[in-house]
Protein backbone atom coordinates (compact mmCIF):
# COMPACT_ATOMS: atom_id res chain seq x y z
CA UNK A 1 0.00 0.00 0.00
CA UNK A 2 2.63 2.40 0.65
CA UNK A 3 4.62 1.34 -2.34
CA UNK A 4 1.17 2.44 -3.98
CA UNK A 5 0.49 5.50 -2.44
CA UNK A 6 4.00 6.46 -3.50
CA UNK A 7 3.21 5.45 -7.19
CA UNK A 8 0.28 7.69 -6.92
CA UNK A 9 2.15 11.04 -5.57
CA UNK A 10 4.62 10.54 -8.03
CA UNK A 11 2.31 9.93 -10.86
CA UNK A 12 0.38 13.07 -9.76
CA UNK A 13 3.40 15.21 -9.28
CA UNK A 14 3.80 15.46 -13.41
CA UNK A 15 -0.14 16.62 -14.05
CA UNK A 16 -2.98 18.21 -12.87
CA UNK A 17 -5.04 15.34 -12.53
CA UNK A 18 -5.79 13.26 -9.74
CA UNK A 19 -5.74 9.33 -9.08
CA UNK A 20 -8.07 7.64 -6.65
CA UNK A 21 -7.44 3.84 -6.46
CA UNK A 22 -10.14 1.85 -4.89
CA UNK A 23 -9.88 -2.28 -4.35
CA UNK A 24 -13.18 -3.68 -3.07
CA UNK A 25 -13.16 -7.14 -2.05
CA UNK A 26 -16.59 -7.61 -3.97
CA UNK A 27 -18.73 -5.32 -5.70
CA UNK A 28 -21.83 -6.53 -4.03
CA UNK A 29 -23.25 -8.79 -1.91
CA UNK A 30 -25.98 -10.34 -3.79
CA UNK A 31 -28.34 -11.05 -1.32
CA UNK A 32 -31.04 -10.98 -3.51
CA UNK A 33 -29.97 -13.75 -5.80
CA UNK A 34 -29.77 -16.97 -3.79
CA UNK A 35 -33.90 -15.85 -2.53
CA UNK A 36 -34.28 -15.08 -6.45
CA UNK A 37 -33.11 -18.97 -7.54
CA UNK A 38 -34.90 -20.54 -4.45
CA UNK A 39 -38.29 -19.20 -5.55
CA UNK A 40 -37.91 -19.96 -8.69
CA UNK A 41 -37.03 -23.59 -8.20
CA UNK A 42 -40.24 -23.57 -5.48
CA UNK A 43 -42.05 -22.82 -8.20
CA UNK A 44 -41.84 -25.96 -10.03
CA UNK A 45 -41.87 -27.93 -6.63
CA UNK A 46 -46.06 -28.13 -6.71
CA UNK A 47 -46.46 -29.76 -10.46
CA UNK A 48 -44.59 -33.60 -9.38
CA UNK A 49 -46.13 -33.31 -6.70
CA UNK A 50 -49.92 -32.78 -8.32
CA UNK A 51 -48.63 -35.55 -10.81
CA UNK A 52 -47.48 -37.65 -8.58
CA UNK A 53 -48.94 -37.61 -5.30
CA UNK A 54 -52.53 -37.38 -3.91
CA UNK A 55 -51.94 -34.59 -1.18
CA UNK A 56 -54.36 -31.59 -1.47
CA UNK A 57 -53.56 -28.00 -1.96
CA UNK A 58 -52.92 -26.80 1.35
CA UNK A 59 -50.45 -29.86 2.07
CA UNK A 60 -48.31 -28.84 -1.33
CA UNK A 61 -48.58 -25.34 -0.53
CA UNK A 62 -46.77 -25.59 3.03
CA UNK A 63 -44.26 -28.38 1.30
CA UNK A 64 -43.32 -25.56 -1.33
CA UNK A 65 -43.23 -22.45 1.19
CA UNK A 66 -40.95 -24.93 2.66
CA UNK A 67 -38.65 -25.62 -0.18
CA UNK A 68 -38.17 -21.86 -0.53
CA UNK A 69 -37.20 -21.18 2.78
CA UNK A 70 -34.41 -23.75 3.24
CA UNK A 71 -33.14 -23.12 -0.30
CA UNK A 72 -32.88 -19.51 0.58
CA UNK A 73 -30.89 -20.16 3.64
CA UNK A 74 -28.70 -22.71 1.96
CA UNK A 75 -27.94 -20.47 -1.28
CA UNK A 76 -27.15 -17.40 0.92
CA UNK A 77 -23.99 -19.01 2.32
CA UNK A 78 -21.29 -16.28 0.84
CA UNK A 79 -19.70 -18.59 -1.52
CA UNK A 80 -22.83 -20.03 -3.31
CA UNK A 81 -24.83 -16.97 -3.28
CA UNK A 82 -21.70 -15.95 -5.10
CA UNK A 83 -21.46 -18.41 -7.56
CA UNK A 84 -25.15 -18.26 -8.69
CA UNK A 85 -24.70 -14.39 -9.84
CA UNK A 86 -24.26 -14.49 -13.26
CA UNK A 87 -21.18 -12.79 -14.83
CA UNK A 88 -23.16 -10.15 -16.44
CA UNK A 89 -24.92 -9.14 -13.09
CA UNK A 90 -21.54 -8.80 -11.19
CA UNK A 91 -20.47 -6.82 -13.75
CA UNK A 92 -23.06 -4.79 -13.86
CA UNK A 93 -22.97 -4.44 -10.04
CA UNK A 94 -19.03 -3.55 -10.21
CA UNK A 95 -19.89 -0.66 -12.77
CA UNK A 96 -22.55 0.73 -10.59
CA UNK A 97 -19.77 0.49 -7.55
CA UNK A 98 -17.54 2.24 -9.14
CA UNK A 99 -19.68 4.93 -10.11
CA UNK A 100 -20.70 5.29 -6.60
CA UNK A 101 -17.14 5.43 -5.72
CA UNK A 102 -16.57 7.95 -8.15
CA UNK A 103 -18.58 10.21 -6.84
CA UNK A 104 -17.94 9.49 -3.42
CA UNK A 105 -14.17 9.84 -3.65
CA UNK A 106 -15.00 13.74 -4.48
CA UNK A 107 -13.48 13.10 -8.21
CA UNK A 108 -16.10 15.39 -9.70
CA UNK A 109 -15.16 18.10 -7.36
CA UNK A 110 -11.19 18.44 -8.80
CA UNK A 111 -10.39 22.12 -10.35
CA UNK A 112 -9.86 21.00 -13.63
CA UNK A 113 -12.31 17.81 -14.26
CA UNK A 114 -8.81 16.22 -14.12
CA UNK A 115 -10.04 13.40 -11.96
CA UNK A 116 -9.53 9.57 -12.49
CA UNK A 117 -10.67 6.58 -10.53
CA UNK A 118 -8.93 3.09 -10.54
CA UNK A 119 -11.45 0.77 -9.14
CA UNK A 120 -10.97 -3.16 -8.61
CA UNK A 121 -13.62 -5.84 -7.40
CA UNK A 122 -11.87 -8.47 -6.27
CA UNK A 123 -14.22 -11.19 -6.01
CA UNK A 124 -15.79 -10.14 -9.51
CA UNK A 125 -12.11 -10.01 -11.49
CA UNK A 126 -13.50 -6.61 -12.27
CA UNK A 127 -11.44 -3.34 -12.91
CA UNK A 128 -12.99 0.08 -14.38
CA UNK A 129 -11.61 3.14 -15.06
CA UNK A 130 -13.18 6.29 -14.55
CA UNK A 131 -12.22 9.81 -16.00
CA UNK A 132 -14.31 12.85 -14.88
CA UNK A 133 -14.94 14.73 -18.24
CA UNK A 134 -12.22 17.59 -17.88
CA UNK A 135 -9.71 14.23 -19.29
CA UNK A 136 -12.17 12.15 -20.86
CA UNK A 137 -13.18 14.41 -23.84
CA UNK A 138 -9.51 14.05 -24.36
CA UNK A 139 -8.36 11.01 -23.81
CA UNK A 140 -9.73 7.87 -26.44
CA UNK A 141 -11.41 4.99 -24.47
CA UNK A 142 -8.99 2.42 -25.92
CA UNK A 143 -6.81 3.73 -23.60
CA UNK A 144 -8.44 3.19 -20.39
CA UNK A 145 -8.86 0.12 -22.30
CA UNK A 146 -5.65 -1.62 -22.88
CA UNK A 147 -5.18 -0.27 -19.09
CA UNK A 148 -8.10 -2.66 -17.49
CA UNK A 149 -7.47 -5.67 -20.02
CA UNK A 150 -3.95 -5.57 -17.92
CA UNK A 151 -5.24 -5.21 -14.82
CA UNK A 152 -7.56 -7.33 -14.94
CA UNK A 153 -5.59 -9.99 -16.23
CA UNK A 154 -2.93 -9.28 -13.60
CA UNK A 155 -5.61 -10.05 -10.86
CA UNK A 156 -6.71 -13.10 -12.09
CA UNK A 157 -3.04 -14.62 -12.16
CA UNK A 158 -2.66 -13.31 -8.39
CA UNK A 159 -0.61 -10.18 -8.90
CA UNK A 160 -2.63 -7.55 -7.55
CA UNK A 161 -0.15 -5.03 -6.64
CA UNK A 162 2.11 -5.04 -9.62
CA UNK A 163 -1.34 -4.61 -11.62
CA UNK A 164 -2.35 -1.75 -9.49
CA UNK A 165 1.02 0.01 -9.83
CA UNK A 166 1.22 -0.29 -13.27
CA UNK A 167 -1.96 0.64 -13.79
CA UNK A 168 -1.67 3.82 -11.53
CA UNK A 169 1.76 4.56 -13.92
CA UNK A 170 0.15 4.38 -17.37
CA UNK A 171 -2.49 6.22 -15.73
CA UNK A 172 -0.70 8.75 -14.89
CA UNK A 173 1.41 8.42 -18.09
CA UNK A 174 -1.90 9.74 -19.91
CA UNK A 175 -2.93 12.52 -17.36
CA UNK A 176 0.33 13.84 -17.69
CA UNK A 177 0.07 14.26 -21.73
CA UNK A 178 -3.51 15.26 -21.64
CA UNK A 179 -3.38 17.31 -18.96
CA UNK A 180 0.15 18.80 -17.39
CA UNK A 181 0.89 20.18 -14.20
CA UNK A 182 0.58 24.03 -14.17
CA UNK A 183 1.77 26.13 -11.58
CA UNK A 184 -0.08 26.10 -8.55
CA UNK A 185 -1.30 22.52 -8.94
CA UNK A 186 -2.30 21.25 -5.25
CA UNK A 187 -2.74 17.35 -4.04
CA UNK A 188 -6.66 17.64 -3.95
CA UNK A 189 -7.51 13.87 -3.00
CA UNK A 190 -5.47 11.50 -0.66
CA UNK A 191 -2.69 9.19 -2.60
CA UNK A 192 -3.77 6.04 -0.11
CA UNK A 193 -5.41 2.94 -1.72
CA UNK A 194 -8.76 2.43 -0.28
CA UNK A 195 -9.74 -0.96 0.50
CA UNK A 196 -13.59 -1.86 1.36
Amino acid sequence: QIRLAEAIRDAESRTAGEIVVVVAQEASHYRSIPILWALLIALAVPWPLIALTALGPTRIFQIQLLVALALSVFLSLPKRRFSLAPRFIKHARAREAAAREFLRRGLTRTRDKTGVLIYVAMAEHYAEILADAGIADRVHGDLWRGIIRELTGAIKEGRIADGLMAAVQRSGAILAEHAPSRPGDEDELPNKVILL
